[in-house]
């Protein structure tokens, strides 16, 4: 987890975006050595060469600032994933693709750095709003791959949209889960192939 971009919505108080850049860099640089749930403000405070005072003028806790380096990792998968989608015309090959790149976009931006995958850990145990919020869009995402599916005529239309996308979302949860997709680091490849093709067999009309 390597972004250090911020958002407005996860601070408070002055408006300088350099310094919040600044904050959450130095915050990534840390947390990736010690981990997140060892580091303090205190110790970010220190390494920045602000007061702990200061740093709270721009974002109420610890975890406002795992926030924002959450939502940008999420926001890296969430864009390759649109992206592979976007790369395809027909649903069901976009639903393929879905599946492959949320898996091997997850197993890259997770794992590839213990510390920070235990802030990722953190973040899906605690229920973070950054977590919650890419959820929420990648089943709207999956909505409307299944809805443009049956439009086309390649997926069935008996069983209730929502209902579809919510048990085809469960099915994809492990690779959007640190937790448990590291149970499946060494054969998350074909696991999502496999199950790419068993929903598409259940999608057929």
């Amino acid at each position: 987890m390597s972004n250090t971009n911020t958002r407005p919505t996860a601070g408070r108080g002055p408006t300088d975006h350099e310094v919040r850049n600044q904050i959450v860099a130095a915050a990534n640089e840390h947390f990736s050595h010690y981990g997140y749930e060892k580091t303090t403000v205190s110790d970010l405070a220190k390494v920045i060469g602000f007061s702990k005072a200061y740093i709270y003028k721009f974002f109420e806790s610890k975890q406002a600032i795992g926030e924002i380096i959450c939502a940008n990792n999420l926001a890296a998968i969430e864009t390759e994933v649109r992206a592979a989608i976007d790369q395809a015309d027909q649903p069901p090959e976009k639903l393929r693709r879905m599946f492959k790149t949320i898996a091997e976009s997850s197993l890259r931006q997770f794992f590839r750095d213990r510390k920070l995958h235990d802030m990722a850990v953190s973040a899906v145990t605690a229920r973070w709003p950054s977590t919650l919020a890419y959820e929420e869009r990648i089943q709207a995402l999956l909505r409307d791959i299944l809805q443009q599916g049956r439009q086309s005529g390649d997926f069935e239309r008996k069983t209730p949209l929502d209902e579809a996308a919510m048990a085809i979302f469960l099915v994809m949860r492990p690779y959007l889960h640190p937790v448990m997709l590291q149970h499946s680091f060494d054969y998350g490849e074909e696991a999502s192939a496999q199950l790419s093709r068993l929903v598409l067999r259940s999608l057929s009309p």
